[in-house]
This record gives structure tokens, C-alpha cells and sequence, in this order.
């Protein structure tokens, strides 16, 4: 578990980039990530939990039979998501917490949702096992993130850039979340890797009825 001290470091290093985290954002899904947003948000229903919603680019994608609360580190990014939530006219529970300590009990939602955070969370191992507990049984875990690649050498790329990016922003770009989601006990149903493997996207279902 990640100390107060790195929680609070990342948590100032997020309120400081949420202004301009929309258009960076939007300059790696033109280029990346293609339409995993809608891809996500398509699979959700029910009680949804998005993990690290940051700025709520995900919100206008979600179906209208899916109630979302979304949690994130970072106060500033949770303002800017208030604010599209008050463009989008739909009600979205929001609240400030750590996703490898979800204030939730336990099989409290249909689906779990998180893009493109496992990433930066400093322990993804315990967030994923958070999830898995505020989860009901038989429900949906919807992942989406930047992982190590199939090609030898973006992995080299992607070291070099983690020599920075780590302690910078305690960003990964060589993890793979799909190894510890069939670690937790989920049955992936679905799974799509595109861009040289650099972009995964997954759809694992928590045992039960």
C-alpha cells in the first residue's frame, strides 16, 4: 500500500495537470485509443463505479439505464467533472478517495469501470482487489489502459520513458492489469489489444451467479 506521503504527492501532481489533462487526453484518443471510451461505457449497467474518473471524459458515454458514482484522488479533477456533469444534465455521484482503499461495502455495484488509471495508481494489484470486493457477484469488471507492447522495441521506448514518467507521475507503461484480473479470479469475457499491444481493453466477470 502506497504511503500518505506518495498519495499526497500524486494527488497534488493530478490537481495541478487537470486543466489541461481534456486536451491531452484528447490527443491520445485520436491517436490510441481510437473509440475505447464508447467501447467501455458500452459495456456498463446498473450501479456503475468508475475508478480515478478524473475529469469525467467517460460520462457522456454511459447508457441511460446505468446509475455511475465515480471516485477519484485528485479534487481538481473532480471539479472539472462536476462541471460536465452539469453540462451533461444527468446525475453522476461523485467523491474524492483512493482506489486501493474504496469507501464502499462490499457487492455494492453491477459493474466496475476504469480507463486508462491502473496505469498511475501506485499499487494496481490492490485497486484491482478493491474492485473485486465493491463488485456483486456475477458482476462486470470494464478495464481500459495503455500496457507493455507486443514490439521488442516500443518496449525499449517504454522503459526509457518510464525513467521519467515513474517519478514524475508514478506512471507504468509496461503493466499488463489483464494478469492480475485473471489473479483475482475473473473470467474474462472479452478482450480486444491493438497499437503494436500498446492498448488493451477488457471485459472480466467476478464469480457468481
Amino acid at each position: 500500500m502506497s504511503s500518505a506521503k506518495q498519495l499526497a504527492r500524486l494527488r497534488r501532481y493530478w490537481d495541478k495537470h487537470s486543466r489541461n489533462y481534456d486536451r491531452q487526453m484528447g490527443f491520445a484518443d485520436r491517436k490510441f485509443f481510437g473509440d475505447t471510451r464508447q467501447w467501455v461505457c458500452g459495456q456498463a449497467h446498473g450501479r456503475v463505479l468508475e475508478v480515478a474518473v478524473g475529469t469525467g471524459l467517460n460520462l457522456p458515454f454511459y447508457s441511460d439505464d446505468a446509475t455511475v458514482t465515480g471516485v477519484d484522488l485528485s479534487p481538481a479533477m473532480l471539479e472539472q467533472a462536476r462541471l460536465r456533469v452539469e453540462e451533461l444534465g444527468r446525475p453522476v455521484d461523485l467523491h474524492e478517495g483512493d482506489a486501493q482503499r474504496l469507501e464502499f461495502p462490499d457487492d455494492s455495484f453491477d459493474t466496475v469501470v476504469s480507463t486508462f488509471s491502473l496505469c498511475a495508481i501506485p499499487d494496481e494489484r490492490v485497486a484491482i482487489a478493491e474492485m473485486r470486493r465493491v463488485l456483486r457477484p456475477g458482476g462486470r469488471l470494464v478495464l481500459a489502459d495503455h500496457v507493455v507492447s507486443t514490439s521488442a522495441p516500443v518496449r525499449l521506448i517504454q522503459r526509457l520513458l518510464e525513467l521519467v514518467s515513474i517519478p514524475l507521475g508514478g506512471e507504468h507503461f509496461r503493466r499488463r492489469p489483464i494478469n492480475d484480473v485473471t489473479a483475482q479470479g475473473f473470467a474474462v469475457e472479452r478482450q480486444e489489444r491493438f497499437k503494436l499491444g500498446i492498448v488493451e481493453r477488457l471485459v472480466a466477470r467476478k464469480p457468481g451467479p
